[in-house]
Order: structure tokens, then sequence, then C-alpha cells
């Protein structure tokens, strides 16, 4: 089995940047696409950013892009999400997966994905 553990988030401004990383643990020779998804109170998880076992596939959903930047270093077992310009909106509990379909491309689905850690606080003041 694979583990993730998220760390990176916290209490920011509006404009602020951070930056979150996902640390696999585990069988990671399993792991290939990896996507970040964020929960506000009251609302559905929802896909942020994923990027497939060598980033050569990166999507965003359209509220983070141009904003957000997802990588990975594979020598690390580590994706990260470097998040600009944050907004209120942002604000979330963010949660990194791992792509149970193996596929080599990066899957929007909540359902494509296992693995999930157990999320880190991310909260920007206007």
């Amino acid at each position: 089995q694979v583990q993730v553990v998220e760390s990176g988030g916290g209490l920011v401004q509006a404009g602020d940047s951070l930056r979150l990383s996902c640390t696999a643990s585990g069988r990671t020779d399993s792991v290939f696409t990896m996507g970040w998804f964020r929960q506000a109170p009251g609302k559905e998880r929802q896909f942020v950013a994923g990027i497939n076992w060598n980033g050569s596939d990166k999507q965003y959903a359209d509220s983070v892009k141009a904003r957000f930047t997802i990588s990975r270093d594979n020598a690390k077992d580590t994706v990260y999400l470097q998040m600009n310009n944050l907004k209120p909106e942002d604000t979330a509990v963010y949660y990194c997966a791992v792509d149970r379909t193996a596929s080599a491309y990066v899957t929007r689905r909540i359902i494509d994905y296992h693995a999930w850690g157990q999320g880190t606080q991310v909260t920007v003041s206007s």
C-alpha cells in the first residue's frame, strides 16, 4: 500500500503564496498520477490540480489556473503545489491522493483516486 502525507498549509493574507507538499511512502512504485483536491466547509471536495508520472501532463481547475503550479520530484516521492496570489475563496482543507487507475494521464475524477492524506488547512484572510 501507499500512504501520503501533506504539509505546508497555514494562515496567510490575500495575495500571499504558499507551497504545499505531498510525500508518498510505502509502495511508491505504484504511484503514477497524483492529484490535489480541496474541500471548503459545507462544500464537496473538488479537483484542484493533477500531474502524471513524468510531469508531461498537468491539469488545473479553472479557478486556480495561472495562479497555482503543480510539480513533482520523483526522487523524493513528493508532489508540490505552489499557490500564488491566494484569494479568500481558496480557503479549504487541501488533500493529496494517488490515482488508482495507473493511467498515463491526469484524471480529474475523485473516484479514480485513493490513498488520501489527512489534509492540510489553508486559510486566506481578506
